[in-house]
């Protein structure tokens, strides 16, 4: 997925990439990277710095590294490097500059770390975590030094490679960099660089014991990376000094960090942490739950990797942090599975139809349109049978006055197929509408009657004999709070989990078009929504999700938006001829006077 390198630049980040490349700064290269930690999944807040890393990198005809900052062995694990690459392919990008593991320059920051130690800018100090936040000092008091502070360089350096020899206890010792406990930027007081950690690491095995914490391996990786430009959140804008004094301090290739920032969803939450609450407290069925923020839930849950880049290029970048509604996600996929997905009838609460003067034994084949928006696509045949399914919702025994569905005495068209009318209905012994029966008109074959009455309804439906029976899960939103994090100080955020955000439907009849249909593809059910089979099918059982609805609210809201400016312009001319005629009978008569 690439970007014509002519397209000007549209955001902040870009003007900047485009001035450096015209003043052949770095050489006019352009590397970035994306970063990612392998502690979970990726999920949508992560698809804009992956567009925006990558995004960029193909616009100016550069490399974009993909690096796993594994640097902390207890919350990593492969399956989350595996899934990440997965997730980025299926974004549709590629790490053109290469696969790297910050765990590779282990060996290199080590001995960045033993250089700062020799010049006297970093040292070992053998206070507690507690004493290190403590001796921080507050917003508003200085920190104050250490008492291993000045500690003489060669003990320090004794005692780091005795840290790295596995001779101390975790948490009993740390290495820090010197710098200023005064700073009004707290990433600026004395920062630690290592920690010990006998863990078992998922990329380097057992072979350290010692851990770079993240600062001080950020910058680096993208020193020996060549990154040019190292794009960041803007959470990471306070850390950038702290960044820059490591790299000014060891004299190498200095990146520079632009800092972008990230947005919040509507009716979710895109916190890793708050993500792994969910699926270890058991109200999501895991990581890939349709309902999730994750790049494998919402491919579960069928979005195409085509409208999350569309909708990421639609938000754009910028330096606040912003909260789109998720009816602008839900629009952008809408618009892409109207254009990709192939039609066909499905009937999620059906209700029995007999077709009483249509010969028993017959079955007729109907030319049904694969998708009208796209010509290619052709045609299928779908069964036509004596008995069929419609929804159960368009026929009322009773129907108020604006229902044009189907009723008794009520003559309705079938999609693809027959007129036909209602002339009776079979009940249970509770009263509810089991069954119909109608006749058919076959002069009607196609929709169309040749004397050229209309009906006022079209109606979906299934030949009972050829249907597939399925399982189908509606989904709504996860939370009821369109932002689920503003909870009260007593108050638990996973109390606001919506109870009715899955629906499960069984008995589901569909047409035989979909059977051996693989996992992952993407249909719409005419007049219901955009669905996907999910990958709980087997050969005996066939699961659907619904992606969404046909509904498309953030349309409709862009409708009354541009309405509502038209009507505000409207106003505003009248308002401005109407002060022009008072102006002209304010003026005085020259005849008169």
């Amino acid at each position: 997925m690439t970007t014509p390198t002519e397209e000007k630049p549209t955001d902040f980040i870009r003007t900047i990439v485009a001035d450096d490349v015209a003043n052949n700064k770095n050489d006019a290269r352009v590397h970035t990277r994306f970063p990612p930690e392998p502690n979970g999944y990726l999920h949508i807040g992560h698809a804009k710095a992956i567009c925006i890393d990558f995004g960029i990198a193909a616009e100016f005809g550069g490399k974009c590294n993909l690096r796993m900052d594994d640097t902390n062995p207890i919350a990593e694990e492969q399956e989350f490097v595996d899934a990440i690459q997965e997730d980025i392919k299926w974004l549709g990008w590629d790490w053109t500059g290469g696969l790297f593991f910050a765990s590779d320059y282990f060996e290199q920051m080590y001995e960045f770390a033993v250089q700062l130690v020799k010049d006297g800018k970093a040292y070992v100090d053998d206070l507690s975590a507690e004493d290190i936040r403590e001796y921080r000092g507050t917003l508003n008091a200085p920190g104050k030094d250490s008492p291993f502070r000045d500690r003489p360089v060669d003990e320090s350096l004794d005692l780091f490679e005795r840290m790295k020899a596995g001779e101390f206890p975790d948490g009993s010792r740390v290495l820090r960099a010197k710098i200023d406990m005064a700073s009004p930027n707290f990433n600026m007081r004395d920062p630690v660089m290592y920690r010990i950690l006998h863990a078992e690491h998922p990329h380097r095995g057992d072979s350290w014991c010692i851990y770079p914490m993240y600062d001080w391996a950020h910058g680096i990786e993208d020193s020996l990376e060549g990154v040019t430009h190292s794009l960041c959140d803007l959470d990471f804008e306070n850390h950038r000094p702290l960044y820059d004094w490591f790299l000014d301090q060891l004299g190498v290739h200095h990146p520079q960090q632009i800092e972008f920032a990230r947005f919040n969803l509507t009716y979710t939450v895109t916190s890793k942490r708050k993500l792994k609450q969910l699926v270890e407290a058991g109200l999501v069925s895991g990581w890939d739950d349709p309902r999730l923020p994750t790049l494998r839930g919402l491919r579960r849950r069928g979005f195409t990797a085509e409208a999350i880049c569309a909708f990421m290029k639609h938000i754009g970048v910028n330096k606040f942090i912003s909260t789109v509604d998720s009816a602008l996600l839900e629009h952008f996929v809408r618009k892409d599975l109207n254009k990709t997905s192939p039609r066909v009838m499905g009937v999620l609460k059906p209700l029995k139809v007999v077709i009483d003067n249509y010969p028993e034994d017959q079955t007729d084949q109907l030319d049904a349109v694969n998708n009208p928006e796209d010509e290619a696509a052709g045609t299928r045949q779908v069964p036509f049978s004596k008995v069929i399914y419609i929804e159960q919702e368009d026929f009322m025994e009773d129907p108020p006055k604006k229902f044009f569905r189907l009723s008794v005495g009520r003559e309705v068209r079938l999609r693809y197929a027959y007129f036909i009318t209602c002339n009776s209905v079979v009940k249970d012994d509770d009263g509810n509408v089991i069954e119909l029966h109608c006749t058919y008109d076959p002069e009607t074959r196609g929709g169309d009657a040749p004397d050229g009455r209309r009906v006022k309804a079209t109606l979906h439906w299934v030949s009972a004999p050829h249907a597939l029976d399925a399982e189908i899960r509606l989904y709504d939103h996860l939370f009821t709070k369109e932002n689920p994090s503003d909870v009260g100080k007593d108050e638990n955020w996973l109390d606001g989990v919506n109870p009715e955000s899955i629906e499960v439907l069984t008995g589901c009849k569909i047409e035989p078009s979909l059977a051996g249909t693989q996992a992952g593809a993407r249909v719409q059910f005419e007049r219901q929504g955009y669905f996907c089979i999910d990958p709980d099918t087997t050969e005996d059982k066939l699961v659907i999700n619904r992606t969404l609805s046909l509904k498309d609210s953030w349309a409709k809201i862009q409708k009354q938006n541009q309405q509502k400016q038209k009507n505000q312009q409207k106003q505003q001319q009248k308002q401005k001829q109407r002060a022009q005629k008072r102006q002209q009978h304010q003026q005085p008569d020259k005849k008169k006077m």
